[in-house]
């Protein structure tokens, strides 16, 4: 008994370990398309602003805000996508490990408990 709640709390420790960075991969995943967007609106005011302040209404007034518009949606999906599959990946390793942490823990204690039989 006393060797399975040790193997527990080493298994506890170790996921814990395991999984430390994984909540910032998310946040940046979920974040940063909003950073994104909100970058987007600022380059649509500066559209409207730099269309304001010209005497015409055409491309050449609303480019510099679009185009800034458009790079910042990019920069942001640029970094969500990797986040969000890096933190997928890593969640199923870590997944992956705990599942044969606790296999290899049962099949130590069966083992033990088959030795203490034998005596």
């Amino acid at each position: 008994m006393r060797v399975r709640r040790a193997l527990q709390r080493a298994t506890a420790i170790k996921i814990a370990e395991f999984r430390r960075g994984l909540s910032g991969l998310a946040t940046i995943g979920s974040t940063a398309p909003f950073v994104g967007l909100f970058g987007t609106v600022f380059g649509i005011i500066n559209a409207f602003v730099g269309m304001g302040e010209s005497a015409s209404a055409g491309i050449s007034a609303v480019a510099g805000g679009i185009a800034e518009a458009l790079v910042t949606t990019a920069v942001g999906l640029a970094v969500a996508v990797p986040a969000v599959w890096l933190f997928n990946y890593f969640t199923s390793k870590v997944d992956n490990f705990v599942v044969e942490m606790d296999n290899s823990s049962a099949e130590l204690i069966d083992f033990f408990l088959k030795q203490r039989g034998k005596k």
